[in-house]
Formats: structure tokens, sequence, C-alpha cells
């Protein structure tokens, strides 16, 4: 297992929860902006988060088929350096984002077949990096965070010309293994080190960190 994979934790609430991860050496934070989401944050909660977080630490910043008003709001007052796209954005959608606001585009992908795979690379070609998540269920509230897994030999030898990270049902009894069987150079989490629906624990972001760098 690679020594330098990179860890996002996703869904922080409070300065406690950022401690937590940065502690654990997360290269990633991500604050979700999604009202049905448990771990939503306003604007006025995300704001100090992205202040507090320290340099080197990439601030995540999770929308749902965002209107420019929503972004113009988000990015008016919290600093983020990659905005996460996590709803039905199309690949034009995608690219007009990414040159409106001139930040880093991640777009989520649900794969739950080897149908899903060939909208990977259509984003590839627009996004700066993709996250290979867990396809919802239809009757998901949550586009993502439902602590499901997908078939991960699907994408055990596929590469893409951009930068990638896996999602989906990851905690730190897993993911090790899921890095070894796709070579994922980036994991990300955030229902897997909680201990209750937007509640984060501290020693399960340890384990999860410690699981996937080592």
């Amino acid at each position: 297992m690679p020594a330098d994979t990179r860890v996002k934790i996703c869904g922080l609430r409070d300065q406690s929860m950022l401690d937590a991860a940065v502690a654990a050496g997360a290269h990633y934070v991500g604050l979700v902006f999604f009202p049905k989401s448990p771990r939503n944050v306003s604007i006025a909660q995300a704001a100090p988060l992205a202040q507090a977080t320290p340099m080197g630490v990439a601030k995540v910043g999770l929308l749902v088929n965002p209107d420019n008003a929503l972004l113009d709001a988000v990015l008016a007052e919290v600093p983020l350096d990659i905005l996460q796209l996590h709803g039905k954005e199309t690949p034009d959608r995608v690219a007009e984002i990414r040159t409106r606001y001139r930040l880093p585009v991640m777009k989520a992908v649900g794969v739950a077949d080897a149908s899903d795979l060939p909208a990977l690379d259509d984003y590839a070609q627009v996004a700066d990096m993709l996250l290979v998540d867990a396809k919802a269920p239809k009757t998901a509230e949550l586009p993502g965070g439902n602590g499901l897994s997908f078939d991960w030999t699907l994408i055990a030898n596929r590469r893409w010309p951009t930068p990638w990270m896996l999602a989906g049902g990851l905690t730190p009894g897993n993911v090790a293994e899921a890095i070894a069987l796709t070579k994922a150079p980036q994991v990300d989490v955030s229902s897997g080190v909680e201990t209750a629906p937007g509640e984060k624990s501290a020693e399960l972001i340890a384990a999860f960190v410690k699981a996937a760098v080592s």
C-alpha cells in the first residue's frame, strides 16, 4: 500500500471535528452545503471552520446541483480550495462552474455496475478530480454519505487522466483492502468515522487515516 495515500475527511461540522481531522493527518477536509444532510453546515458555521483550517490542508465544499447564487453566497464568505459537485451536474455545468469560479472542481460519480463507468471518462475531461463513489439508491435522500460501498473490482485496473479519489462505505476496517485492490491514490470518508449521523469520532478518524496511509 502506498505510504503517500491522501485522505479526505468529509462532513465536518464543528471545531473539534476539524481539529481531529487535522491532528490525524488528513489532507482534505470537507464541508457539506446540503440542507438534507445531517452533516450540513450553514455559511455562518462553515466560514470560521475554513478560516481555522491550517495551510496545507485543502478545504473542500460539497454542493449538490448548486446554482450560481448559492455558489456566490458560499464563496463570498468561505475560503474554499476545491468545489465538490455531488449532484446530477452535467459535464457542461462542471466546466461552466470551473471557468466561472476559477477553482478546482471535483466531480462525484456514483458507481453501481459497469454501465456507470463511462461517465467517469466523460467527467475526467472537464473536472480537476474525480470522486468515484457508491451510487446512491433511487430512494435515498442523500447522493452520498450513505455508508454504501460498491464492487471495487469494477475499477481495479482502470485509470483516468485526472486525479481521483475513492469513496463509498469506507471504514477504518476496510480502507486498507480497498486501497490494495483499487490502487486508489486518495480516499474519502464521512459516515465511516461517525458514531451517529453527523457525529464524527476523533478515534475513528485517527484509525482511518492510520489504516489508509500505513
